[in-house]
């Protein structure tokens, strides 16, 4: 199904990039202080760097703010998410004044998810400290260091 967000926009700064009303991602965050852990998702060969380890987004669609914009994503690509979330902060990448990429970070009770579409080959919960052991998404890989200080207890 097509959706009023999906489409790719060129920037001022001549870069195309995916999501007509700008984009977003999650990053979900279980456990405590010493074994906190986020759910890293494999991209499969169907999405844009295909065999890299990210996070769940796309594409907003008009009028959705971030936060719903990502949750809706999430529940298309890893399956049913948890009632209980706790935002616990966002990061912004934002490299044209017409478009933004928004990352909310979030904690959870506990580990949940599968691969639950074409877009992913599978869903793993990964210690904070292995995460960069794994071949990562360009744009997560940029973001990761924001995102980590958001995700520690």
């Amino acid at each position: 199904m097509r959706r009023s967000g999906d489409g790719f926009v060129r920037g001022a700064d001549g870069h195309v990039r995916w999501g007509r009303f700008g984009a977003a991602g999650i990053v979900f965050v279980t456990g405590g202080p010493s074994d906190r852990r986020v759910l890293l998702q494999l991209r499969s060969a169907f999405a844009h760097e295909g065999g890299t380890w990210s996070i769940p987004g796309g594409a907003l669609d008009e009028g959705e703010t971030p936060l719903e914009g990502a949750l809706r994503e999430a529940s298309e690509e890893v399956g049913a998410l948890p009632a209980d979330i706790e935002v616990l902060g966002e990061h912004r990448f934002a490299p044209d004044p017409g478009w933004s990429y928004t990352t909310i970070v979030v904690s959870v009770p506990e580990p949940f998810g599968e691969a639950a579409n074409f877009e992913s080959d599978a869903v793993e919960w990964v210690g904070l400290d292995a995460v960069d052991d794994r071949p990562l998404h360009a744009g997560f890989a940029a973001a990761w260091p924001h995102l980590r200080l958001l995700a520690e207890p």
